[in-house]
């Protein structure tokens, strides 16, 4: 975090009142350079690149984000009370010119190169790219976000921008406490103590409203299959989980608690008042909250695919809260000279993570997808190790060149300085050659940037084309119209085909007169004699398995329950196929009564095969149990070995999300399902 130097420009300054300087005290909020607190940083960075390369490795590693939330607003919250002391007032233009030069800088750097890459390389995503880099220019990622569904729980897209999210809550808050603080200044700095309070309250608020509107189960990619766990917003449905997650409102009690403590806590006054002599304590306090962090950091997670794919109830029901308490506790031990705490975080390591956090958190989030393509995609071990070999270059380079010379004003010393240098000649050559192409890069970027279409992902597009092989039972399109026979209905002996009833005439004043039943009927047409049910994995699938003589009823993030609905239909309607396959189970565990429910709906059908998750979650394990368990106790169902079967298709089969198919997928899948229909023994 840069330091916030004062200004006495009148054209931008706001004058304080009753402050240190006015009175001519000493400046008791001066902020020291606080080794430790770079030292936290570097853990906080760590945890969330672990985290973004694997959750499974370190499931709560994000809470690293809370740190640097809390972080920032003490810090941020301390220089400005410090130069209301110092000077008395808040120079506001001097202070965002100054966040912009720190923060402007590497991240058109960063999106520059990220628009160069994908031009050549990934120029599909183009389109998509386009409202990432506008967002990610004017600081909103984060309610566009929320606004286009893009959250960290969307997966399969190109998006090599989505960690913007956070930066775009800082900078908001940037833009807006500067303002806050003028007017909670005017009492004078020594006073703002009394207000603390009153921060402190405001994000005890903003946690109970988190509580409160959190929604707690299972969730759905498809609203329809979980409708309370979205609200609708002019036709638009948000996400519960997405919106609490990175909105700067629900994200900003953080930023509240840094700054309350900033209004208690200034380091230099504690060094002169009773606490001096405290910093033991201090560290005990300090182990306490690296406690709690790393057990959140282990155990709290985002998203809980491992129990029944809901919002963990221990991050939304006061873990921001908690997480930002732990961080205090530290930052009470690394702002004291006296304190263990702040010499173990301030080694020589620690410091280069952390002075170079904002560099490592900006570049590594795109070389992770630049390698996998698509988020969600979990990196193994040792693509993680050559991305941040690649991150700990680029930003160090980013550091030296880009960051540095712009923060300290370099940059302006170098270009009035340029006319010396062209008239040495040195390396002119080389400069204007890598400019030109520097500038050639940029514009083709830029150019393919404002042209490009707007395009789905490989996945989206491949289901979208699957999808026209579809139908479905619920609305009563996927009869095998070819086996159906019209029902024939009696009018005076004389045999009419359905569609053919002629008008009865009947005069009710002719005596003797008789009323003659026609009989009115309508065309019921058989249900399949083949039917595959299933979800966007069996989407995939869809027209290789209609060439192979199956009516397939399968859809996007489909639900096992809609499955049940489905099998309900067919026996309601007398329509059950002759051979059954159901693909489900790919977007939350399977309840076993659901299970034993579809099962025993489907207790007439000649042949069932269940085919088993191959999905990278957590629950697939027991969902393939539970298919094993339930079939072993039914003569008429089988069990196909998806699981282990899937990674001995030939050829390129599967997306790099894991479990959709691509063509040669879709053929072999199909292939090993007829296989098992067709083998009689199975289901003898």
């Amino acid at each position: 975090m840069s330091a916030v130097t004062s200004s006495t420009s009148a054209s931008s300054a706001v004058r304080g009142t009753g402050g240190a300087g006015s009175a001519g005290g000493a400046n008791i909020s001066k902020v020291p350079y606080l080794p430790g607190l770079d030292g936290m940083r570097a853990f906080a960075v760590v945890a969330v690149m672990i985290y973004h390369a694997n959750s499974s490795w370190l499931k709560g590693g994000f809470i690293g984000v809370e740190v640097f939330f809390v972080i920032s607003g003490y810090l941020i919250t301390l220089l400005l009370i410090s130069e209301n002391e110092k000077s008395g007032l808040v120079d506001m233009k001097g202070f965002w010119i100054r966040r912009f030069r720190r923060l402007l800088p590497a991240l058109f750097v960063m999106m520059t190169l990220l628009s160069v890459w994908t031009a050549l390389f990934e120029r599909d995503a183009l389109g998509q790219l386009r409202g990432d880099i506008l967002a990610g220019i004017f600081y909103i990622s984060n309610w566009y976000q929320i606004f286009i569904g893009a959250g960290y729980s969307a997966s399969n897209d190109f998006a090599p921008l989505r960690h913007l999210w956070s930066l775009a809550v800082e900078e908001q808050f940037y833009l807006i406490w500067p303002i806050v603080m003028v007017a909670l200044l005017r009492k004078g700095s020594r006073k703002i103590a009394d207000l603390a309070v009153y921060l402190f309250g405001a994000a005890v608020v903003i946690t109970i409203v988190v509580a409160l509107l959190y929604y707690p189960g299972p969730i759905n990619a498809n609203p329809e299959n979980s409708p309370n766990a979205y609200w609708e917003i002019g036709g638009r449905f948000i996400s519960k989980a997405d919106a609490l997650y990175l909105s700067s409102i629900s994200r900003s009690s953080g930023l509240l608690l840094g700054a309350a403590m900033a209004m208690v806590w200034r380091p230099v006054a504690v060094m002169r008042g009773p606490l001096r002599d405290k910093g033991r304590a201090l560290d005990g306090l300090a182990v306490v909250g690296f406690a709690i962090l790393a057990l959140m950091c282990w155990k709290v997670g985002f998203i809980n695919s491992d129990g029944d794919n809901s919002a963990d109830p221990w991050l939304f029901r006061g873990g921001f809260f908690v997480a930002g308490i732990a961080t205090l506790m530290i930052i009470a031990a690394v702002t004291h000279r006296g304190s263990l705490t702040s010499k173990a975080l301030s080694g020589a390591t620690l410091l280069w993570i952390g002075t170079r956090s904002y560099g490592l958190y900006l570049y590594h989030w795109p070389i992770y997808q630049i390698v996998r393509n698509t988020a969600g995609t979990k990196l193994k071990f040792h693509e993680w190790v050559l991305c941040m070999v690649a991150t700990a270059i680029i930003t160090e380079i980013s550091y030296r060149y880009i960051e540095t010379p712009i923060r300290k004003g370099h940059l302006s010393e170098w270009w009035r300085n340029r006319g010396q240098r062209n008239r040495r000649n040195e390396h002119r050559g080389a400069v204007l050659g890598g400019a030109f192409v520097g500038t050639a890069l940029a514009v083709f970027a830029g150019y393919g940037l404002a042209t490009a279409e707007l395009k789905q992902n490989e996945v989206a597009q491949r289901l979208e084309e699957s999808a026209g092989a579809t139908c479905s039972v619920i609305e009563g399109n996927c009869g095998d119209e070819a086996d159906s026979e019209p029902v024939s209905g009696d009018v005076d002996g004389e045999s009419v085909d359905v569609g053919e009833v002629p008008e009865t005439t009947i005069d009710p004043a002719a005596e003797g007169a008789q009323v003659v039943d026609a009989v009115t009927t309508t065309e019921v047409v058989a249900g399949p004699s083949k039917l595959a049910i299933g979800d966007s994995v069996m989407l995939g699938a869809a027209e290789e398995l209609q060439a192979a003589g199956f009516a397939v009823d399968a859809a996007e993030s489909r639900a096992f329950v809609r499955g049940v609905d489905i099998v309900q239909s067919l026996a309601d309607n007398g329509q059950l196929p002759e051979e059954l396959v159901v693909h489900l189970g790919t977007n939350g565990p399977i309840n076993e009564s659901e299970m034993t429910q579809l099962l025993d709906l489907a207790a007439t059908v000649p042949k069932v095969v269940l085919v088993q998750n191959d999905v990278p979650r957590d629950y697939e394990a027991s969902n393939n149990a539970l298919m094993v368990n339930e079939a072993s106790a039914r003569a008429n169902v089988e069990v196909l070995y998806w699981d282990g079967l899937a990674a001995q298709c030939p050829g390129d089969c599967i997306y790099q999300d894991g479990f959709h198919l691509k063509t040669p997928g879709a053929e072999y899948y199909t292939a090993l399902i007829t296989t098992v229909l067709a083998d009689a023994a199975l289901f003898a």
